[in-house]
């Protein structure tokens, strides 16, 4: 177990204006808020739910990566869509990369998100007590 609390950032431009990391690890879990497709000030794959779910996960790995963690440590993962024709795509983003992990996921269609062009926002919590 770890003892103390620990934040990294991933540069996003609302982290800093809204007060909040992108990665947290307390105790034996890791927890990545709301990971979209945006990578500083650009957006990758505009229109694309497949490509948007593909990068924001990429993104929520790479935090968790932070604290020496990889995808078999992922245990939950959460999918807010912006438009439920979506959901096939965004699930098949999501069975290529956690299809030998299996974990517990829930998939939401929400109002929308701060930028119109997102279509998904992916959330994972990571198990580190080995």
């Amino acid at each position: 177990m770890t003892d103390a609390v620990r934040r990294v950032q991933s540069g996003s431009p609302w982290e800093e204006s809204f007060g909040f990391a992108r990665a947290v690890a307390a105790g034996d879990r890791v927890l990545v808020g709301g990971t979209t497709a945006f990578k500083g000030q650009v957006l990758y794959g505009e229109g694309d739910p497949y490509e948007q779910a593909r990068v924001a996960f990429a993104g929520a790995v790479e935090a968790i990566g932070e604290f020496g963690l990889g995808v078999e440590s992922v245990i939950r993962t959460r999918m807010y869509l912006a438009h439920l024709r979506d959901v096939d795509e965004v699930g098949r983003a999501h069975k290529e990369l956690f299809d030998s992990v299996r974990p517990i996921s829930t998939l939401l269609v929400v109002e929308g998100f701060v930028d119109p062009r997102i279509l998904v926002e992916v959330e994972v919590e990571a198990f580190r007590g080995h």
